[in-house]
């Protein structure tokens, strides 16, 4: 059986931006970069941004590949892999030119993969960007256009829940976790498979109890209810996020959930609680431009602008602030821990260059961050920092991600069954009887 001929891939700007290794990642296809996506990259090479770097970072890269060849019939990658080549512009295929305007750069990327896919009729020409406006243009004059995927997690509503119900559990069982020294040893349930640090709820007829698989005992430990600075839990979910949370021996902790389920005031006020042991809080989250614009659009000054942005976060330490009197310690405390920057509420662009050490680091709205940016945000966690990330993988913001490619289901999906980490699916809402009548029926 004759081998099927290399593909060819056409990137948009958006993939490298997402991703500045991509071209590591189509096996022995050949890889076409239109002039466009060059033209553009160079508008993303000043700034501090996440994508600043991946354009930096491309750009060396290509500069390391390049030679005569490249904008011709391409350069070898690395061995094991496919070319690489330029294409400069080329008039409008009348095609193109019939449908789409030339002052759009989409189209100029349209323009070329068009022409490619007419002059190699006997090979698979596809368009890939994370953009789904533009792979609907593709499709609409007949290009095979697609995501990029490499970093994909299957099937988001099978995701690692980090909790499970266990029933017909004996009565017996049950009561020895209500007694010292309450655990149990794995096998004497009846699961195959324990990931470290799962949740469980264990229950017959009668009792039930909730426990945890500890990662370090390798035993079923039995958990209580807790309060974290006031914050009592409301549910068996929220009980399992403050364990983890407040477990100094958890390192990385991630929340997913609807609006309403408790992420993110669950771990402020575990984070206040366990205040001692760290030298500062830091919760920050991604900034995620109106209609796609840079905050430079906004008016006002750099506070201004992101003071919409952050004000989430000061609601919910307004929650647990004013849970006490003004004369009180716990709320006179909160006002020092700001004033003195011991708790700190700022974008995560602003924790570039900065040591993270023994900080309890709080990670909002993670869905809205790409696999890289989390990578790079947990490859800089210093000795004795606990790394916390939340948010709703199906309510996304940003215009290049979605519920299968965003950096909280990559990380979920990625760290199941690592002993630093646990996770919780919060799944019951708590803020009103409305509040949740809405979000499951709107």
């Amino acid at each position: 059986m004759a081998k099927s001929k290399p593909k060819i891939f056409v990137l948009d700007t958006n993939v490298i931006l997402h991703d500045n290794t991509c071209i590591y990642h189509f096996k022995d296809n050949d890889i076409v970069l239109p002039i466009t996506v060059l033209e553009e990259l160079d508008q993303f090479k000043k700034g501090n941004e996440t994508i600043h770097f991946h354009a930096r970072e491309f750009v060396r890269t290509l500069d390391a590949l390049s030679g005569d060849k490249l904008f011709a019939e391409g350069i070898q990658i690395a061995p094991g892999l496919g070319r690489i080549m330029i294409k400069l512009e080329r008039e409008f295929h009348e095609t193109i030119r019939r449908n789409f305007p030339k002052d759009n750069p989409d189209h100029h990327v349209l323009n070329t993969a068009y022409w490619l896919m007419e002059e190699n009729p006997h090979r698979d020409v596809i368009l890939v960007s994370k953009d789904v406006n533009l792979r609907l243009k593709a499709k609409s004059i007949g290009l095979v256009a697609q995501d990029y995927t490499t970093d994909h997690v299957k099937d988001p509503t099978e995701l690692y829940r980090g909790h499970r119900i266990i029933e017909e559990i004996s009565e017996s069982l049950v009561q020895r976790l209500h007694e010292p020294p309450y655990e149990l040893d794995p096998s004497e349930i009846p699961i195959e498979t324990l990931y470290p640090n799962e949740y469980l709820i264990l229950r017959n007829n009668k009792k039930s109890a909730l426990a945890t698989y500890d990662s370090l005992t390798s035993k079923i430990r039995r958990i209580e209810k807790v309060s974290a600075y006031g914050i009592t839990p409301r549910n068996a979910e929220q009980i399992f996020a403050l364990d983890a949370l407040m477990n100094p021996k958890i390192q990385l902790v991630t929340l997913s959930g609807k609006a309403g389920t408790g992420k993110t005031l669950l771990a402020l006020a575990a984070s206040l609680e366990v205040m001692k042991d760290y030298r500062q809080i830091y919760m920050g989250r991604p900034i995620v431009p109106l209609s796609n614009k840079d905050i430079g659009f906004l008016p006002g000054d750099i506070q201004s602008k992101l003071e919409p942005f952050m004000q989430p976060l000061y609601d919910n330490l307004g929650v647990i602030k004013h849970q006490f009197p003004e004369e009180s310690p716990k709320y006179k405390k909160i006002t020092e821990l700001l004033h003195e920057e011991k708790l700190v509420i700022a974008p995560l662009s602003y924790i570039r260059g900065r040591s993270l050490v023994k900080i309890f680091f709080i990670v909002d709205e993670a869905q809205n961050l790409t696999p890289h940016e989390v990578k790079t945000i947990i490859t800089r966690a210093g000795e004795g920092t606990k790394m916390v990330f939340t948010g709703d993988i199906f309510q996304i913001d940003h215009p290049y991600l979605n519920s299968q490619s965003n950096g909280l289901s990559y990380l979920i999906d990625r760290m199941k069954g690592q002993k630093l980490y646990a996770h919780v699916n919060l799944e019951k809402g708590e803020r009103s009887e409305l509040a949740e009548l809405a979000s499951n029926l709107l």
